[in-house]
């Protein structure tokens, strides 16, 4: 129970991509952590499984009743769907934005840098995504490289499904370490 006491918030919206968000909830609450997902609205949001609509996930919380000072990190599912309507939505950038700022962790797989480069966190990062949108990860200002998870100051990303037991394991262990006070926005 490493993450006794932890609390995380995994956000997301229709269209996750079902191991990325199912995985890591439960590699972390296995780990003992309080896991949140948070959502744009209330009751259910569906998961995409790889070629077709997936399981709904039940929203714990939503945006409008969460506070970043209330987890110690966030969890960004990837899938195309779920990040590209997340990416428009001022209150779940800014709830993201204020993690970061609070020196605690981000974690995003697949394409859910798009929410990285959206709120800036991008520039100036070692970074990895979804190979379709290494471009997009390179022309704001990251460092992109082809690895199964890479971290850069407690900014964690990964690539696809195929990472999330390394990507679930660096969240562990990033979020024991706690806050990186080091940390600057480029």
């Amino acid at each position: 129970m490493d993450l006794k006491g932890k609390t995380i918030a995994i956000l997301a919206t229709n269209g996750f991509e079902q191991s990325e968000l199912e995985v890591p909830r439960d590699r972390l609450k296995q780990a003992g952590a309080t896991v949140h997902v948070v959502s744009l609205a209330a009751g259910e949001i569906k998961g995409w499984d790889k070629k077709d609509w997936g399981r709904p996930v039940k929203v714990d919380k939503t945006l409008d009743q969460v506070s970043s000072n209330d987890y110690d990190a966030v969890v960004l599912p990837g899938g195309q769907i779920n990040p590209d309507l997340l990416r428009v939505e001022p209150k779940a950038l800014s709830f993201i934005k204020e993690i970061f700022n609070a020196k605690k962790i981000v974690a995003a797989v697949c394409h859910a840098p798009w929410l990285l480069i959206e709120t800036g966190i991008a520039k100036g990062r070692k970074m990895t995504s979804y190979k379709s949108i290494k471009t997009d990860v390179i022309n704001a200002g990251a460092t992109w490289e082809d690895s199964q998870v890479v971290v850069d100051q407690g900014v964690i990303t990964s690539r696809n499904p195929g990472d999330l037991d390394a990507f679930s394991a660096k969240i562990i262990e990033e979020v024991k370490e706690g806050r990186h006070v080091q940390r600057s926005a480029a």
